[in-house]
């Protein structure tokens, strides 16, 4: 009887986590082209979904951010970007700018959003399924500067917040990408 009782308590436990948990295949969003962008047609895929800008000491990671994305972007990997003046008004420009110059320096082909908001009172609502335990079922997090990436998994949950300062190659990262 015991056994069944602990079954049992796992199972709600499990059962209570499933639905605190939702999955950012729920949203739409605007790219950098004005056109629509739907999460859902990112199901079966890992996600990387990171805050960019034009004008930050971090801006190289572009380079990496588009290496890994050529890499496996036919191994069900996908990368988004939102562009974002949050830290330092190190995203000045407007989406056909920012488009420009992610094409001409970096030679971005991963979707971007349209810049946006991804802290404070004005916050997308992308990053407000990113960073309230609420709404991802994970964990609360703060985005703390331009590049911090979230890792999505196949279903569209959040699996692990990775700090700004972590290169997109990170081992510890490619290692999640390649994880069947």
């Amino acid at each position: 009887m015991k056994n069944i009782f602990v079954l049992l308590l796992i199972f709600s436990s499990i059962t209570i986590k499933a639905q605190e948990m939702t999955s950012i295949h729920q949203f739409k969003v605007i790219d950098l082209y004005g056109e629509e962008f739907d999460f859902n047609d990112l199901k079966g895929k890992k996600v990387m979904v990171v805050n960019t800008a034009s004008e930050c000491g971090l801006t190289p990671q572009y380079k990496q951010l588009q290496a890994i994305y050529e890499k496996y972007k036919d191994q069900n990997f996908v990368i988004v970007g939102f562009p974002a003046n949050n830290f330092g008004s190190q995203e000045p420009g407007n989406d056909e700018k920012i488009a420009a110059f992610c094409q001409k320096n970096y030679g971005v082909t991963f979707p971007m959003m349209s810049k946006s908001s991804v802290k404070g009172d004005d916050i997308n609502e992308i990053y407000q399924f990113l960073t309230q335990k609420s709404q991802n079922g994970l964990e609360d997090s703060e985005v703390k500067w331009n590049f911090q990436k979230y890792l999505l998994d196949e279903e569209g949950y959040l699996v692990k917040v990775i700090q700004p300062q972590t290169l997109p190659d990170d081992e510890s990262i490619l290692k999640w990408i390649e994880e069947k």
